[in-house]
């Protein structure tokens, strides 16, 4: 691929105003493969949010890539453009075994020349659990299963150690690509949406609400809004109870990407993250991550209905169910739609038989009619 060139559909797709250099011409020097589009559309949920008596807006991020869309491509930007950088050729990474992290480090990472390496845990099952885990390897993911969160460290080991005789030295991804590199695409998407509020596409928000899995999301988004000058609270809407972070875990990652940041560009001011500036909302995970709640099923319901936005149960729908659920009447609020709005196309144009995946996974369909 082109340095450069965005990967999606269409090659004549218009080049893209990137936020953070428009603003900080340093920051330039960031490794960076384009992944996402122009800036995703935000309107209004004029039925949705009229019914529950709130001025609500959307971000349309579930649009972000014409390949596949939804928050992951903003980071895998910086991920990948440093795992180039550094001459990698595989990438090793880790989540549920659903994981929509895991299925778009592989597809972006194929769409560079890079593979794909995803260390799983089990997760609640579902259909969509299946199919997602159908793709990771349709698109040519090695996966590896882990009896838990415990078990990862020691099969990340064995992995590297495999990897590193026969001569590769993987580069390690952050579960949900929430490192400093990662979350340095979510400060570009808080300045582009101060964008769009000074363009005249939306007003201001009194509140932002993301779902919160290992928190690079509201983390950056956070502190890129305070460096537009913006104080809409984000509101963290907590959907995994598998090392979950705090707000002060999350104001220590901003902490260390302002470094970073300063360090490629003096002019990017000196910021820290107060303690009101992200809110954590825990009472939506109901019985843990991956598990469908009564909240989340209606609030899919709701915007499916209203709005005909898709979302879903593991992380959107449990946010938006927040969002419903303390929505002050006459208060504007925006809900950043995480999640895509289109799956990845398997190459070749089918998944593969579930008899294709390693043992450990093949169980998962043993009960699937037809799989």
């Amino acid at each position: 691929m082109r340095e450069g060139t965005p990967i999606v559909e269409s090659a004549q797709a218009p080049a893209c105003v990137d936020a953070l250099t428009e603003r900080y011409p340093g920051l330039g020097r960031l490794p960076h493969v384009p992944l996402v589009g122009p800036p995703t559309r935000v309107h209004r949920l004029s039925s949705l949010g009229a019914a529950r008596g709130l001025e609500l807006w959307a971000k349309r991020d579930d649009h972000s890539s014409a390949i596949y869309g939804g928050n992951k491509p903003r980071k895998l930007e910086y991920i990948l453009g440093a795992a180039r950088q550094r001459g990698a050729r595989t990438l090793l990474t880790f989540g549920g075994i659903g994981t929509h992290h895991g299925l778009a480090t592989t597809v972006f990472g194929r769409a560079v020349g890079m593979r794909t390496v995803l260390v799983m845990v089990p997760q609640p099952m579902s259909a969509a659990v299946r199919r997602t885990l159908l793709l990771a390897q349709a698109f040519g993911a090695e996966l590896h299963w882990a009896h838990g969160v415990p078990g990862v460290t020691a099969t990340a080991l064995r992995v590297l150690a495999r990897t590193t005789v026969r001569g590769e030295t993987p580069f390690v991804i952050a579960p949900g690509g929430s490192s400093v590199t990662g979350t340095i695409g979510f400060v570009r998407a808080g300045l582009e949406l101060a964008g769009q509020i000074r363009a005249g596409d939306l007003p201001e928000p009194e509140a932002i609400y993301v779902p919160i899995g290992t928190g690079g999301t509201a983390a950056g988004l956070a502190l890129g809004l305070r460096m537009a000058g913006l104080r809409a609270e984000v509101v963290g809407v907590l959907v995994t109870d598998m090392l979950a972070p705090s707000a002060r875990r999350l104001r220590r990652l901003a902490g260390r990407v302002m470094r970073r940041l300063r360090a490629c560009d003096p002019n990017v001011p000196d910021l820290t993250l107060a303690a009101g500036d992200v809110r954590i909302v825990s009472r939506f995970v109901g019985p843990g991550y991956g598990a469908t709640t009564v909240e989340a099923a209606r609030a899919m319901a709701a915007i499916g209905e209203a709005e005909d936005i898709a979302v879903e149960t593991t992380y959107t729908a449990k946010c938006l169910a927040a969002l419903l659920a303390e929505g002050v009447p006459g208060r504007r609020v925006l809900f950043w739609n995480t999640f895509s709005a289109r799956e990845p196309v398997p190459p070749g144009g089918a998944l593969p038989a579930p008899s294709a995946l390693p043992a450990a996974f093949g169980r998962f369909f043993a009960s699937e009619v037809g799989a």
